[in-house]
């Protein structure tokens, strides 16, 4: 066996019985100093990595693998990135965002906890990935070629930690109740009962019994065991009504168990909040990592934002890292929802009582979220599903009312109408491809690539899910997980080049990351109309007093488009004479703005343009 194979094994194996649960890491944490790594995060491209299917860098910590089962174990782990870094760096993504590094329950029924979402322990690394060292390594060799590492956490639940004894019987079990004849035939795991407001309760043959008790697991083999750290081994820090069955419930969102068996904390509780500060503090302490983004967030209440956000900002700040990126997921297509964990609310003063450090709650929240509404108005709507453009000039327009509009005080120092993360598609939805399945080779690429250019020039932070830039095209969730060696790494695929592409012109204008924006075209027409497809905004500003971008987009499928209408044509605010040259297609057209501040692009069918200034075109070279 390799001599690393070796430590990580050894190390694996200390981790799976229990050891490092103080997070000290046999001595890793000693004399680390952790800094600052970005300048401003508009400037970034982040690259999604589900680490156990992106590469297989140590074969110390292959166990229980089942490659051929999408649902289990594959061998993908931290070394496999660092490995891999030429790969990324060549592609041009500059942040990676890996999946939860803390130890979870290892399989359920027989689906392995791979992702990273089933959380049993918060003090110890999944030793499936690697020992501590093993991820400051990777911290370190990102940080050595200027990329920045995101890690995935959890602040809503933990795995299957436990059963709810519903019939006293001291065992796990599943009932079935009712005969179908005077009483209805009801199912009931005690893993994962239905939600009760009351909460879960126990019955006998004589009726209802109280609070079921609850019963924490108690199996090395498959580690459902009481999670750490010890406040998580305490029933009064559960909210305990069970499973979420209607999402739209406020009671059943915030308070439900997720639906697996997944346990919900109460993270109304001081002591959870607290917890949760000092196990994710420590984790960028322990690896200098670069921000954090944030599973589930719509599932916990506002208070507990409010608490987490600023107090991580603050602990960081005092040990040097500033700048410190926190975006939340929240599955959602309602924009004022999503956007609302982006605002500033005035805490109910009943939240002071849970402050240690004797600063006010002030009401900041994290400094963007993932987004989903765009996702689903903008990306499946339009560009797979070729509906009207008018509909991403609303969701755009309403931004300013939805999101937070100043920079989170010790956040990133921006807004959050500028730190939307911006995404093709990811692990919790079917791959771009599968959703066009039905069209043509050519026609399938074709829109993605038109998809992708709206990800990079679109304001925000672009994010690119693994596997992308190889034209994986798996379904839902595990489909869409599939192993990134079946492709070789390969760089010379359409994609993979097209994505550096757009990579490097987002790199060579500075408008196109941090400028303003504005749309100047969009049409409520899909037909035969003559604009039918387009939608055109314009980008000024940024770090150049002077820079502009302009990026015309068709996304009807069949028919060239332009910008006008009966006579009407786009007006724009680049200076009359202005030649705008398109520096995206390899025919670099060019187009002038006539004297009254108006151009007509023309623009083929799933297809764009980046259109800027003759004098400013630079070499991708």
């Amino acid at each position: 066996m390799k001599q690393r194979a070796l430590h990580h094994f050894v190390a694996s194996l200390a981790l799976l019985m229990g050891a490092g649960s103080c997070m000290d890491f046999n001595g890793v944490d000693k004399g680390i100093n952790i800094t600052t790594h970005v300048d401003d995060w508009r400037d970034e491209v982040i690259y999604q990595i589900l680490v156990d299917r992106f590469a297989n860098g140590d074969e110390g910590n292959d166990y229980r693998i089942d490659a051929n089962a999408p649902a289990r174990y594959h061998g993908g782990d931290w070394q496999g990135i660092v490995d891999n870094l030429d790969y990324l760096e060549t592609l041009g993504v500059t942040a990676l965002w890996i999946s939860p590094v803390v130890k979870n329950v290892e399989t359920d029924a027989d689906v392995d906890g791979y992702h990273g979402y089933w959380a049993q322990d918060f003090e110890a690394t999944n030793p499936h990935f690697g020992d501590m060292a093993a991820l400051r390594g990777l911290v370190d060799a990102a940080h050595a070629r200027g990329m920045k590492v995101i890690i995935d956490i959890v602040a809503n639940h933990v795995g299957q930690a436990f059963y709810y004894d519903i019939n006293m019987n001291g065992s796990a079990d599943v009932l079935i109740q009712g005969n179908g004849i005077d009483s209805p035939v009801v199912h009931i795991n005690e893993y994962d009962p239905d939600f009760d407001a009351r909460g879960i309760q126990a019955f006998t043959s004589l009726g209802e019994a109280g609070p079921a008790p609850v019963i924490f697991g108690n199996d090395p083999a498959t580690n459902h065991m009481p999670p750490n750290p010890a406040p998580f081994r305490k029933v009064e820090n559960y909210n305990r009504k069970g499973r979420t069955i209607d999402f739209e419930d406020e009671d059943q969102l915030l308070h439900g168990d997720f639906p697996g068996g997944l346990k919900d904390l109460d993270t109304r509780r001081c002591e959870v909040k607290q917890t949760f500060v000092d196990v994710y503090a420590r984790w960028i302490e322990l690896s200098d990592a670069d921000g954090f983004r944030i599973d589930t967030i719509k599932h916990v209440e506002y208070e507990f934002w409010r608490y987490f956000a600023p107090h991580i900002r603050r602990r960081l700040a005092a040990k040097g890292k500033t700048n410190f990126f926190m975006f939340g997921e929240a599955f959602d297509g309602r924009d004022d929802l999503v956007g609302s964990f982006t605002k500033t609310f005035a805490p109910d003063p009943s939240e002071e009582a849970c402050e240690t450090d004797g600063q006010p709650i002030t009401g900041e929240q994290v400094d963007g979220v993932f987004y989903f509404p765009q996702y689903f108005q903008a990306i499946r709507d339009v560009f797979q599903y070729a509906q009207s453009t008018d509909r991403i000039e609303q969701l755009w327009a309403d931004r300013s009312a939805n999101y937070g509009t100043q920079a989170v005080p010790g956040g990133i120092g921006i807004p959050p109408t500028e730190a939307v993360v911006n995404f093709l598609d990811n692990h919790d939805v079917a791959r771009f491809l599968y959703g066009v399945q039905d069209q043509p080779a050519p026609v399938q690429r074709a829109l993605m690539h038109n998809a992708l250019a709206f990800v990079f020039a679109a304001q925000g932070i672009p994010c690119l899910y693994y596997g992308t830039e190889q034209d994986f095209a798996g379904g839902n969730d595990p489909a869409n997980r599939e192993d990134l060696w079946t492709s070789g790494y390969a760089t010379d695929g359409d994609t993979f080049q097209w994505i550096q592409r757009l990579i490097k012109i987002r790199n060579s204008y500075t408008a196109l990351r941090r400028g303003d924006l504005s749309v100047v075209w969009s049409t409520s027409r899909t037909g035969d109309e003559e604009d039918a497809g387009v939608f055109a905004f314009q980008r000024n500003g940024g770090d150049q007093a002077n820079g502009y971008v302009l990026v015309v987009f068709n996304t009807h499928r069949s028919k060239e488009s332009h910008t006008g209408f009966e006579g009407n044509t786009m007006s724009v605010v680049a200076p009359p004479g202005t030649v705008l040259v398109d520096v995206l297609g390899p025919a670099q057209q060019s187009f002038t703005v006539s004297a009254d501040g108006r151009i007509d692009v023309t623009v083929a069918a799933s297809s764009a343009m980046i259109l800027v200034p003759q004098g400013d075109v630079t070499s991708l070279d």
